[in-house]
């Protein structure tokens, strides 16, 4: 249900993220074997709008156990730096890089809250700032986050985000045929629900997430306020898991059935931060 903004939203949501890295190493969602036989889950389109990252520094804010950040490592990244405000999740982190061979020059873990990340990052700034999906809905303030993100970004680099699309958030919980919800609520969505996503079986004893929804609009408005040019902002027809009932695999995602008319449910967007014009003036 919407409510008010409590004062301990912070402190809930990292309990409840907390008790569950554990669970999440140990499920099939993230199947943390087959990532260390060499699987990549990074999504096909990621790879394609974020480019060639060899020789290129990476920022992950709000990594969780940052299966995505040592991908980015594996794809030739000099450096990646995962941020999150769980401290196990940043553990599980630092020992598969670990595992993988990579060193803390190559891949760095910070524990700390995603505003922090400005004084936290042990960088001032990185050519690319990442955020992964399922990321800006536990976040209050879409307009602080932006100016932290691109206070990161360094001159000639750029912002990448992917994320579930905010109108999925106002679809019936069931089938998602019907408008149920309010896509410009600023309040916050409090509710109570045992497991997760990846795991949906094992008892959790700390099920009570605070969230918000943050439309495109306020988005893009935020990161060009922050300084960034926006490059481009792409809408898709997918997503990463069953959300409603009424959604079917298809060609590598979850979609709703041929017959319907399509909605989005993912985006991703690149914002970039221009070249220093003393910079490039030296260059020439």
């Amino acid at each position: 249900m919407y409510s008010p903004t409590p004062a301990d939203w912070r402190e809930t949501n990292r309990k409840r993220w907390d008790e569950r890295v554990p669970l999440h190493l140990a499920s099939s969602y993230y199947d943390l074997d087959a990532f260390r036989a060499g699987k990549d889950p990074l999504r096909d389109y990621e790879l394609t709008e974020v480019g060639d990252v060899r020789g290129k520094s990476l920022l992950h804010l709000q990594c969780h156990i940052g299966l995505d950040t040592l991908s980015w490592a594996r794809h030739g990244a000099s450096r990646v730096v995962g941020l999150d405000f769980s401290e196990p999740a940043v553990e599980a982190g630092r020992a598969l890089a670990a595992e993988l061979g990579l060193t803390p020059e190559q891949a760095t873990f910070v524990a700390a809250d995603v505003y922090d990340a400005g004084v936290a990052a042990p960088d001032s700034s990185y050519d690319i700032v990442y955020t992964g999906v399922g990321a800006l809905g536990w976040l209050p303030d879409i307009r602080r986050w932006a100016e932290t993100a691109a206070a990161l970004v360094a001159p000639g680099g750029f912002l990448y985000l992917a994320e579930f699309h905010p109108l999925a958030d106002v679809l019936d919980d069931a089938t998602g045929s019907r408008i149920e919800h309010d896509y410009f609520a600023r309040d916050a969505w409090i509710e109570e629900s045992s497991g997760g996503y990846a795991d949906s079986v094992t008892p959790t004893v700390h099920n009570r997430s605070v969230e918000w929804q943050h439309p495109i609009g306020d988005v893009v408005s935020a990161l060009a306020a922050a300084g960034l040019r926006i490059d481009f902002l792409h809408e898709r027809d997918e997503t990463l898991f069953e959300r409603f009932d009424a959604l079917e695999r298809r060609d590598g995602a979850y979609r709703f059935p041929a017959d319907r008319p399509r909605v989005p449910l993912m985006y991703s967007l690149k914002a970039s931060r221009p070249q220093d014009p003393s910079s490039a003036s030296r260059q020439r």
